[in-house]
């Protein structure tokens, strides 16, 4: 199970931190926030989808939108009230989460 933590923690930082700089975000301050809100979310998002959906046998569509829902809730917060320069922090906390969630389901298709 760490392992399976650390490699979706990992691959979450490099998507998120790849998607904030597109978004145009740019210093340490915003790009240790992105990391950090990461840090903050992604592990208990994962053990609990794992919980969930595997351990209790929840329904693992259900678990997962619920889950990212509220990492986005928790990383809308964090962006609201910390960063400098994203100026849409709901959208950003959208859209960061919706690229890298994506983007893990697209890695476990191959």
């Amino acid at each position: 199970m760490l392992k399976i933590l650390a490699v979706s923690l990992a691959l979450t930082l490099v998507f998120e931190e790849a998607f904030a700089l597109a978004w145009g975000l740019r210093g340490r301050r915003e790009l240790g926030l992105v990391a950090l809100m990461n840090c903050l979310t992604n592990p208990p998002v994962v053990l609990l989808y794992y919980t969930a959906a595997g351990l209790w046998r929840w329904n693992a569509i259900l678990s997962a939108v619920v889950l990212e829902a509220a990492a986005v809730a928790v990383e809308w917060r964090c962006c609201r009230a910390y960063s400098e320069q994203v100026k849409r922090p709901f959208l950003f906390a959208l859209f960061i989460n919706l690229f890298s969630y994506g983007a893990g389901c697209a890695i476990n298709l191959l």
